[in-house]
């Protein structure tokens, strides 16, 4: 992208909250500009982008959909404005066509968006291009993504995750899915279910019914399966579910034994996750190949919640050895832990961030809950959210937003997904057909 746009966009969004302390820098001529700022956001950079052309008759809909998506998807980062279309003052009628820059500088569009919707050979071809507005230069070269018509949505995503690359200079996350516990019913009688949508709730899909108790799914490194804790044998088991197959399998049937909060190592092959037997809990690995056990940690404590670093060579957790809920991080092989949480209140839920920066958590201080983040050695803490009940962070693929479970005070209790980025801004709920709790986002889908 041009230096123009990166400059006005991250003067004006900043993506970078957690820095080390340092001055403004400015390179000498031999390297790019780069600033780095540690405060929030300002105002969202203001883009347009008229509704994409269609090449027949027969895609209009598809055309009209697909612009809708995106721009949807950037404006729901907090970090981009959409100027309304009845503001644009020459319209687009050719994908090819020059760009009248002065039309769109005149109502301050920083970015411009353009694109085509044909079919061809029996597939939707969706193609679209950049500019840097004031700078009067395109954003790269155009792209063309390619796809059965149904797919129509998840093009129009990747078209998102490319602009948002292109201006931030960081990978998207639109591209992705979100397995999560639908719920209904009273309180005191609920029904769950397993289900899966679109990051954007569209495209739900329920993969178990609701004759057992359900929790906590969790996505592979791949995105192809998830993990979940069922209650089908009468008391909770690690379940593995194969996403295109939809069927799951008990990942340790050993009877009397339970089994619960499992996650997966970052190759996949592995699983860690919290064993009660005789009492005690503790953090065992196990290898999916195999069903070898290993176990991580021998303390009369409660040891629950684990999750692996990026690289596969840590495991943060929570403990309660301390007298309460704690951080704690040790080697993926086990052996000692150090204590992380240093503040006040009890810490659980802790989740490591794909970019392998920070680790997100639930702390519980003076009656309320809050989604946190924290650098890997304690250091930096930000409370981001503050409710009757917020818990169980699971990250964006880009570590740049967190969704969770928020519970609200009243007497039915409803759960809800909700999302912020990582500086605190742009808190929302996110679109489920009802009652919805325990998130897992996947990776981006390839």
């Amino acid at each position: 992208m041009t230096r123009y746009l990166r400059d006005i966009f991250f003067a004006l969004a900043a993506l970078t909250i957690f820095v080390a302390a340092s001055p403004v820098q400015a390179q000498s001529n031999s390297g790019p500009l780069r600033i780095e700022i540690t405060e929030g956001v300002i105002e969202p950079l203001p883009f347009a982008i008229p509704e994409f052309i269609a090449g027949s008759s027969r895609v209009e809909d598809a055309a009209s959909d697909i612009t809708r998506v995106i721009a949807a998807d950037l404006a729901g980062t907090g970090l981009f404005r959409e100027i309304p279309r009845s503001a644009h003052i020459s319209p687009i009628t050719s994908f090819d066509s020059p760009v009248q820059y002065s039309d769109w500088q005149a109502i301050n569009a920083q970015a411009l968006i353009t694109g085509s919707v044909s079919m061809e050979g029996g597939q939707l071809v969706v193609r679209f291009r950049l500019f840097d507005v004031f700078s009067q230069e395109p954003l790269g070269s155009g792209l063309q993504f390619v796809g059965d018509p149904d797919s129509w949505r998840r093009m129009a995503h990747n078209v998102a995750d490319q602009v948002y690359e292109r201006i931030t200079g960081e990978g998207g996350y639109f591209d992705s899915r979100v397995t999560f516990v639908a719920e209904e019913g009273p309180k005191n009688a609920r029904l769950k279910r397993i289900a899966i949508m679109d990051y954007d709730g569209a495209n739900v899909q329920f993969l178990t019914d609701s004759r057992s108790l359900v929790l906590a799914p969790r996505f592979s490194p791949d995105g192809q399966s998830i993990l979940y804790t069922s209650y089908e044998t009468g008391f909770p088991q690690i379940y593995l579910m194969d996403l295109g197959t939809v069927r799951a399998r008990v990942l340790d049937s050993q009877d009397g034994f339970m089994s619960f909060a499992p996650r997966f190592s970052p190759n996949g092959r592995s699983v860690v996750y919290s064993l009660e037997t005789g009492g005690n809990t503790d953090i065992y690995l196990m290898d999916i190949a195999s069903g070898r056990r290993t176990r991580l940690t021998d303390s009369p404590s409660i040891e629950t919640a684990p999750s692996f670093s990026p690289d596969g060579s840590q495991i943060v957790f929570e403990s309660d050895r301390s007298g309460s809920q704690q951080l704690y991080i040790m080697s993926a092989s086990g052996g000692e832990a150090r204590r992380i949480s240093r503040n006040a209140g009890r810490y659980g839920t802790p989740v490591w961030s794909p970019r392998g920066d920070l680790i997100a958590f639930t702390n519980q201080q003076g009656g309320r809950f809050h989604i946190g983040v924290m650098r890997t050695d304690g250091g930096e803490e930000r409370l981001l959210t503050s409710s009757f009940l917020d818990e169980g962070p699971t990250w964006a693929p880009n570590g740049r937003v967190i969704m969770f479970t928020r519970e609200t005070a009243g007497a039915d209790g409803a759960p809800a997904i909700y999302s912020v980025d990582i500086s605190g801004r742009n808190l929302q709920r996110v679109s489920t057909p009802g009652m919805a709790s325990d998130p897992s986002w996947s990776p981006l889908l390839q």
